[in-house]
């Protein structure tokens, strides 16, 4: 080999190793966890408590970074319940926000959340305090405010209260930004389960627990909003058969014991909560079909409108016989598999 031809073919090598490294370094760079935040109404309904489940089975996975669960829920048997979750699926370090002064929903449903947390010494807490919760709004900007810009996707299940009042919350210690700022500039996209717009005409349950909030989320949220309303989750419904027989590796399961006393046994639950995750993680695929985009309004009445434009940031979910039974497939997957701490 000539010394020119011996020089090409170093500058060859050195060419492939420095594109290789290249595209190593971006292959880990979009298989990087999504960075999560839950904002539910724990305790009213036990889709949550199947949802937050996925997100834990997504953190094993490593598909997601869950930073923190913030409760809408104005009980504080919501946030000892999340804390029980995440310190039982071995994330105790992932904080459980509160709400202060929220919406009343107490008798609206059976509280399984305090079968649970009285269930001892089967599960334990990671904060023993139930002062120490820190409240949502605070949370959220502490969190934002050291994120990477456009990273985080919301997904919210429950009450719009914590999210309005992020949005209208001034700067503090954490960053010299509104809320409004923070968002902006921090969130990917927002996945809500929320509304309804398609068949009965119908006021959807967490929009008619604080009206106002919600009004408020969808008309100054700034970025993109993915919704998936009352009749995609009305459509799959979590089997009962799953809860009596998938969970034979755990002797106290805190999900499993909060759906057993929602309701007598067996009845087979709505999957609302649960579609909101999937899409936020996993997007669409061969799950849902997503709508054209448009703005999405609540009316004073608690009634839900979408109206289609192309400049509107809204969209929503949709989804026919057979993605319903393929995304509740992909559900009983998911939950009943055992957690990675238990392992």
């Amino acid at each position: 080999m000539t010394e020119k031809k011996y020089c090409v073919f170093l500058l060859l090598v050195a060419y492939i190793i420095f594109t290789g490294c290249s595209s190593a370094k971006t292959a880990t760079t979009v298989n990087e966890p999504l960075p999560v935040i839950f904002e539910t109404d724990m305790g009213n309904d036990i889709d949550d408590a199947l949802a937050l489940d996925m997100l834990y089975k997504y953190a094993d996975q490593k598909v997601v970074k869950l930073l923190a669960v913030s409760s809408n829920k104005n009980n504080p048997l919501s946030a000892v319940y999340v804390d029980i979750m995440n310190t039982w699926y071995g994330y105790p370090k992932v904080p459980a926000g509160k709400v202060v002064n929220g919406a009343n929903s107490e008798n609206d449903a059976v509280n399984y959340t305090r079968v649970v947390a009285g269930y001892l010494p089967a599960f334990k807490r990671t904060m023993k305090d139930t002062a120490a919760y820190p409240e949502s709004v605070n949370l959220y900007r502490r969190i934002l405010s050291k994120v990477a810009d456009h990273s985080v996707v919301i997904i919210s299940v429950g009450f719009s209260t914590n999210l309005a009042r992020l949005l209208n919350s001034p700067p503090d210690r954490y960053t010299n930004l509104s809320g409004k700022e923070l968002v902006a500039k921090k969130v990917k996209f927002l996945s809500v389960m929320a509304g309804s717009f398609e068949g009965k005409k119908m006021k959807e349950y967490n929009v008619i627990k604080d009206v106002p909030a919600a009004r408020e989320l969808f008309k100054e949220w700034p970025t993109e909003i993915v919704v998936s309303p009352f009749e995609v989750g009305e459509q799959i419904r979590y089997p009962s058969t799953s809860i009596l027989n998938d969970f034979s590796w755990a002797a106290h399961h805190p999900m499993v014991i909060a759906y057993k006393s929602y309701a007598k046994m067996p009845y087979d639950r709505q999957t609302w909560d649960l579609t909101a995750v999937l899409y936020a993680v996993e997007g669409a695929k061969d799950y849902f079909s997503v709508s054209e985009p448009g703005t999405i309004e609540v009316m004073a009445d608690a009634f839900t409108s979408f109206n289609p434009g192309t400049n509107g940031k809204h969209h929503y979910l949709k989804v026919n016989a057979e993605q319903a039974e393929r995304v509740k497939r992909r559900f009983i997957e998911l939950i009943t598999t055992p957690p990675a701490a238990l392992k």
